[in-house]
Formats: C-alpha cells, structure tokens, sequence
C-alpha cells in the first residue's frame, strides 16, 4: 500500500493573469500535491493562487520626482522567497471557517476532503494523519527569475 511522505504545494506564474515582470500587480498559481512514497504526486488542489497590486496614495501633493519613483515601483519587488511560502500554505487551506462554522469544523471538513480525493486514487491516509505531514513549498523557476536573489 502507498503511504504519503509530505505535502507540496507547487506555485508558479499564473498564465491567465500574468501582466509581466515588471507590472505593479502579480499573480500566481498554487498546485497542492501528495507526495507518495512510490514517487507519484497526487493532486490534491488545483484551483488555488492569489495576486498583489502596488497601490500609491498620497497625503500631500507628491511632487515629480516622488510621482516618477512611485510609477517605477513593481510588484515583483518587495515579494521573498518566506513571504509566497507562507501565502502558498495558507492559499491551499484549511480556508478560514464560514459565520455558521467553527475553525476546527473547517479544519476537519479541509482535512477529510483531502483525505477522500487521495482514497479515490487508491492511497489509504486519514484525515488527521495527512494533517500532520510536513507541508514544503516548491517555486517555479519562473517565480524564482521575478523575485531574484533574496
């Protein structure tokens, strides 16, 4: 029987909504896979990302110079490596609990989709088991090029 050794969640340029390296907004896609011990990836999630937007406001009138530097600003910029991976693990859920839910029903019912979408793949893992598994994070070359060297 396969057992599952990790998470992954896979995050890459979202092709749909990509405006460039050099945009004020970016956006990504994240793939959470099961990584099982036979070398397969099952995917778990595939209907995840999200997206930034740099936003300029000002409370003075900016002068030229100050208008010239804030047009220049991109997105790409100011994101690192530890920030898309703490937005990748929380993009893949759990998801945060509807009004009529609590966090831990949330987390039960995230947990035990997970845990049926690997059985109808003929892996055996519970809920609680498949919670407890490390959780790595792994960047395309593509998003590591528009973050640089960080």
């Amino acid at each position: 029987m396969a057992a599952v050794e990790r998470l992954v969640t896979f995050v890459d340029l979202d092709p749909a909504n990509d405006p460039g390296p050099d945009a004020r907004s970016m956006h990504v896609s994240a793939r959470l896979d099961a990584e099982v011990d036979d070398g397969r990836r099952v995917v778990l999630l595939d209907d995840r990302g999200w997206g930034g937007m740099i936003k300029t406001s000002w409370d003075h009138e900016p002068s030229e110079e100050e208008r010239r530097q804030a047009e220049s600003l991109r997105a790409w910029e100011h994101e690192t490596v530890e920030q898309l991976e703490r937005e990748a693990r929380s993009a893949v859920g759990p998801d945060e609990p509807l009004p009529s839910e609590t966090q831990a029903e949330m987390e039960a019912a995230h947990w035990n989709m997970l845990a049926s979408t690997l059985a109808r793949q003929g892996v055996e893992i519970t809920a609680d088991e498949l919670s407890r598994l490390p959780h790595d994070v792994e960047l395309s070359d593509r998003v590591l090029a528009r973050i640089g060297p960080s």
